[in-house]
């Protein structure tokens, strides 16, 4: 992010084709990105609260369908309600800011200071709104208890170790693609179709999402799960650290190698 602009290919190296609907899509997020980096803390901490319980919303289904059928993939299906309501009520999830604020503090349209922020506020609030709403699943429908802890032992069990940092690349991976195709549409009804696509490959799959993963676990932990709140830290922080490196390093920063002269333009006209 600190690189300089005589680093990169300025506007007489713009490609001799430019790709018109990717430099699109890249105006998109750039613009998208700095209101998400300059947005006053009060909305910041709404939108990731609202987020936090849309994927409790999506962790009910979840919780509903593998009680009823044992399926992991049709629940996975069933989950991706979250998503869909992520996308239509243009909430906040924490791994979905790793493609468009990034951008937008490639092009030095905001400051890396405010994208630590805006990654903080949002998984901070993404938790709080999950604990809460998911003791109130568990308390309203007490007959999910012995699959949300099921479900959440089968992650506690996978511990800190090589597979389960491949699992949570995956998933910063498969989120950050999610997003990347959403922002090469202005459909509304084209962008749910990547959020029920991933959000059920997520959970069906058993990725290792740091919010998703943290609301299940948070639902056994209501229900007296046979592990604590000190397992649920580790595993977090370790899917964290794995959502990031698939999020940024397997999608946009390959994503970025396409428009290096709109990067470059960008900084040299700063707003």
């Amino acid at each position: 992010m600190d690189q300089t602009s005589s680093d990169l290919p300025g506007a007489a190296d713009r490609p001799d084709e430019p790709e018109h609907e990717v430099e699109d899509a890249f105006d998109r997020l750039v613009n998208e990105g700095e209101d998400r980096l300059r947005r006053p803390l009060l909305p910041l901490v709404s939108v990731g609260l609202l987020g936090g319980i849309d994927i409790g919303t999506g962790l009910l289904a979840y919780l509903v369908v593998k009680h009823e059928t044992g399926d992991d993939l049709l629940a996975g299906l069933a989950f991706s309600v979250g998503f869909v309501a992520l996308v239509m009520a243009r909430s906040e999830l924490f791994t979905e800011n790793f493609l468009v604020p990034v951008t937008a503090a490639v092009a030095r349209r905001g400051t890396v200071l405010q994208l630590l922020r805006l990654w903080g506020v949002t998984l901070a609030t993404n938790l709080i709104a999950g604990w809460v709403i998911t003791w109130i699943i568990v308390t309203a429908l007490p007959d999910l208890a012995p699959t949300a802890v099921s479900s959440a032992e089968h992650f506690v069990d996978l511990g800190v170790n090589l597979e389960s940092l491949a699992l949570a690349v995956l998933a910063g991976a498969v989120i950050t693609l999610m997003t990347r195709m959403q922002h090469a549409t202005e459909s509304m009804g084209v962008k749910i179709v990547p959020a029920v696509l991933f959000g059920a490959l997520l959970a069906g799959a058993q990725l290792l999402h740091s919010v998703l993963d943290s609301l299940l676990m948070f639902a056994a932990l209501h229900v007296g799960a046979p592990f604590g709140y000190a397992d649920w830290a580790a595993l977090t922080a370790w899917a964290v650290l794995g959502n990031l490196i698939g999020g940024l390093v397997l999608v946009t920063a390959i994503r970025l190698l396409r428009v290096p002269h709109r990067i470059a333009e960008e900084r040299a006209h700063p707003r």
